[in-house]
């Protein structure tokens, strides 16, 4: 029997063994899954012989160069200029700590030494991966592929993969597919993570419950590349992509990949979302326990036609109902009549705001109401005062038109001078003006991505300084202002990964906010990412891609899955409406905390007649369910209809439970075999129950 040095991660609820090969040559996955699958043969041992490849092509490697493995699926592929790619490494020891894990492996001739790096996530079943990488030569290296990080998984029946695809105003859509054979790949080239699919990746044993995912944490370029190779594994692969096609080491120098968060569930993807949802609530750290307070955004009402007159008015009405929070959204600033001018120009326009913004931000306070702001820090306007000032802050190309989208141009905020630029910006405003809230939006991808006039090592690696940029403002930002809510958005959910989230305190995932298009968009979202980032709100939005009307009540319901807000133009809402949005408003308040730090469960799909949400108190003490009627109605009274239900899951089934509105009291076994019965109407499609522990 082949004897392997091995090492064995232990996160709260599974393991993960790493062992190297026979040769020590590479490292290769040994065991993943739940406490204890490391006690035992290991499922992806393999003959160690080969026909055609080589046995580097066949191992379960976690993490292999081109030149070691030639022909399934490099994570590295690297040269000096001008020479034969190829890296081939020998071992050169282990670091061990509690949770952490470091493999070292050098490349002498090439110059070049590569560290594969491990940590747990206290608390959570997530473990890090990442990867460093040391021209330790004295010539410079050029990086083709840098990923990460490599998982394996063993399958029997052919993969099915989980992942998260759309476009603009349709993010987050649940996609699945079967792969017995071949290679899959996604990923982005806009700078952002990107509309068309997120860095997220779920990957099970054909019908087998057992779920395995990973997230890339990185707001740039990216791409996750699964792999179903000899044998019986999936071997999935991610990492940044470099804007040049490459990135070049210098001696001395070490550059470190994103870090790649890897998890495990037994449970299935509803399982798999729970420790997802967790990590990010660990992530948020104190900030989680900070209430999301109900917002509400003028952007819908309004649009570019902002003034003090017409937003105080709207701040009126929204405090009257309950409302926390008023946010000005896009067109407070100088030169905004459209979205032809005035980004980079951030100064309150004074002809919408005649007795100053300060004031015009005062009497938004005195109405019991925090006040929020949204800003573009990234665009220029082509017209503005900053553009005629400072054209070479924008990506642009000798000799090439400057592309518009949405009538705008981007800064490049890799350059040191645009950061503090934006800094100060930002600082002037959240110091002048008594603002708790600011919203960052994106609206446009980098398209003539160059930077000319500089030096070659300048020109180099766009995407990643601008990502470095991005995220050093938004660091800035947490600790100059901790006070400050940071909502994420890029165009909708363009931009939404860990990095973000670990500096951001909410993100928006769509700008569709029609009742049923949005409820698609939360399903998918809610796979990969916890309800206390997920801002939601209430509008008048028709469908988009489902016109079908729903009531208010439905609005409300799906909205308070996540982070409340209103978007509706409430001065067209009659007393009736607004009496009814402050009875929801009150209602969420109080099921704020369990939705916010509850354990999320999602029941039955938007595809179900019935579908919804429940949330665990972490006490156990209550559990709220989000109900909502996507379908056709049961028929009554003409014939005998029978309430819907929704079957809840992970209560006690000894214990019993008081529906606080109702009164009625169920044991948890009958709403485990049963569930909650809903009989729905024309004017009653959605429901909030909440159930108290007896």
């Amino acid at each position: 029997m082949t004897s392997y040095r091995r090492w064995t991660l232990r996160t709260e609820n599974t393991s993960y063994t790493v062992r190297l090969s026979p040769d020590d040559r590479w490292a290769e996955l040994d065991a993943w899954g739940p406490l204890g699958a490391e006690d035992g043969p290991s499922a992806l041992d393999w003959s160690r012989r080969t026909h055609f490849i080589t046995p580097a092509d066949a191992a379960p490697a976690e993490y292999l160069p081109y030149g070691l493995r030639p022909f399934t699926g490099a994570d590295l592929v690297a040269a000096r200029p001008g020479a034969e790619r190829g890296v081939w490494w020998d071992f050169d020891g282990a670091e061990e700590a509690a949770g952490a894990l470091r493999l070292a492996f050098t490349d002498d001739v090439l110059g070049l030494r590569t560290v594969l790096c491990y940590a747990t996530v206290p608390d959570t079943d997530v473990v890090l991966r990442w990867t460093e990488l040391t021209c330790t030569g004295d010539e410079e290296l050029r990086l083709e592929r840098l990923d990460s990080a490599a998982v394996n998984i063993p399958v029997t029946a052919g993969a099915r993969l989980t992942y998260l695809t759309g476009q603009w105003s349709q993010e987050f859509q649940r996609t699945q597919l079967h792969l017995n054979r071949g290679t899959f790949t996604m990923g982005s080239l806009q700078g952002v993570p990107g509309h068309a699919y997120a860095p997220w990746l779920a990957v099970q044993d054909g019908d087998a419950p057992a779920a395995y995912g990973v997230a890339l944490e990185w707001p740039g370029n990216w791409h996750i590349t699964a792999e179903a190779e000899p044998g019986g594994t999936v071997r999935v692969r991610a990492g940044r992509v470099p804007h040049e096609g490459a990135v070049f080491l210098a001696p001395g120098e070490t550059l470190t990949t994103p870090r790649l968060a890897c998890a495990f569930s037994p449970d299935g993807l509803e399982g798999l979302a729970r420790v997802w949802h967790r990590y990010e609530r660990r992530l948020a750290g104190e900030r989680l326990h900070r209430p999301r307070k109900v917002l509400y955004n003028s952007w819908e009402a309004t649009g570019f036609d902002v003034d003090a007159a017409g937003q105080l008015e709207l701040a009126k009405t929204a405090a009257d109902i309950g409302v926390e929070l008023f946010v000005v959204d896009d067109g407070w600033f100088t030169g905004r009549a459209d979205d032809t001018g005035g980004l980079g120009d951030w100064y309150p326009d004074p002809a919408a705001f005649h007795q100053g913004f300060g004031r015009f931000v005062e009497d938004v306070r005195a109405l019991g109401l925090d006040f929020g702001l949204w800003v573009e820090p990234e665009a220029v306007s082509p017209g503005s005062r900053l553009y005629a000032e400072h054209p070479d802050w924008v990506y642009r190309i000798d000799d090439r038109p400057a592309r518009l989208v949405r009538n705008q141009l981007l800064l490049d905020l890799g350059r040191t001078d645009v950061q503090d630029f934006v800094i100060s910006t930002l600082d002037r405003l959240l110091t002048a003006y008594d603002i708790g809230y600011l919203k960052w939006d994106m609206n446009r991808p980098p398209t003539e991505r160059g930077r000319p006039g500089t030096d070659r090592a300048d020109r180099l690696d766009l995407d990643a300084r601008h990502v470095a940029g991005y995220l050093r403002v938004l660091d800035h930002l947490r600790a100059a202002h901790p006070a400050v809510t940071v909502e994420g958005c890029a165009g909708g959910g363009g931009r939404i990964d860990h990095a973000t989230l670990a500096r951001t305190d909410v993100v928006w995932p769509s700008d569709n906010t029609a009742p049923l298009d949005r409820l698609s968009i939360q399903y998918g979202f809610l796979h990969a990412h916890a309800p206390h980032v997920m801002s939601s709100w209430v509008t008048d939005a028709p469908g988009v891609f489902d016109p079908r009307p729903r009531s208010l009540a439905f609005r409300f319901v799906s909205a308070m899955c996540g982070v409340l807000g209103i978007g509706a133009d409430l001065r067209a809402w009659t007393g009736e409406q607004q009496a009814e949005a402050a009875r929801w408003i009150a209602r969420y308040k109080e099921a704020r905390q369990v939705i916010h730090e509850g354990e999320a469960r999602l029941l039955g799909t938007p595809e179900d007649s019935t579908c919804g949400v429940q949330y665990d108190a972490p006490d156990a003490g209550r559990t709220v369910v989000a109900a909502l009627s996507t379908g056709r109605l049961d028929g009554a009274p003409l014939v005998p209809g029978r309430a819907d239900r929704l079957r809840l899951r992970g209560l006690d089934p000894d214990a019993r439970y008081r529906d606080n509105a109702t009164g009625t009291t169920y044991s948890g076994a009958h709403l485990l075999h049963y569930g909650v019965p809903f009989t729905w109407s024309a004017g009653h499609d959605a429901e909030l129950v909440v159930l108290t522990r007896q």
